[in-house]
């Protein structure tokens, strides 16, 4: 719709570390972390849904109020970009388990770089160096989880609480 030939290679690029690379090293991590599937929460599964609902419904409302005098496809992709970064930031928030926060900071940067190239498109270059800065900053977090798994012995942040003394 854009008629930007380059938001292929975009989606190429995003759909290899995306949804292969990336992944598959946090599944990696995981499980030489000896992570379980159990999830804990700072808020309860229902609030959280309910949260997220609200986020979807206030982004999609701002966004279509604010955009009405766009096309109908930005105004969209930029509601549903919202709407990402939202529930980006309700998962780094309503998590305790730092990878989980991790992925929801990949969601925070997924939901940005599709309102930059959904409004007008991106330069192939810049798309280029966001996935490869994105890249590096999972691979840095990757260290400091690891680090944290060290020092802590847990990835629970609430662990890190108590160690500064903080109580709950």
């Amino acid at each position: 719709m854009q008629d930007a030939p380059h938001l292929y290679v975009t989606a190429a690029i995003a759909l290899f570390f995306k949804a292969i690379l990336i992944p598959g090293a946090l599944h990696r991590i995981i499980q030489r972390m000896g992570i379980h599937r159990q999830v804990e929460q700072v808020v309860g599964t229902g609030a959280t849904m309910l949260l997220g609902m609200g986020l979807v419904a206030l982004s999609t409302v701002l966004m279509l109020k604010l955009t009405s005098g766009s096309n109908a496809f930005a105004r969209e992709d930029l509601a549903f970009a919202l709407s990402i970064v939202l529930l980006g930031f309700l998962m780094m928030i309503t998590r305790r388990n730092a990878v989980f926060q991790v992925v929801g900071f990949m969601s925070l940067e997924n939901g940005l770089i599709l309102a930059a190239a959904g409004a007008q498109g991106m330069p192939l270059v810049v798309e280029i160096s966001v996935a490869f800065s994105v890249l590096v900053a999972f691979i840095v977090i990757g260290v400091f989880l690891f680090r944290i798994r060290e020092r802590f012995d847990s990835v629970d942040v609430t662990v890190m609480d108590d160690f500064r003394g903080e109580k709950r």
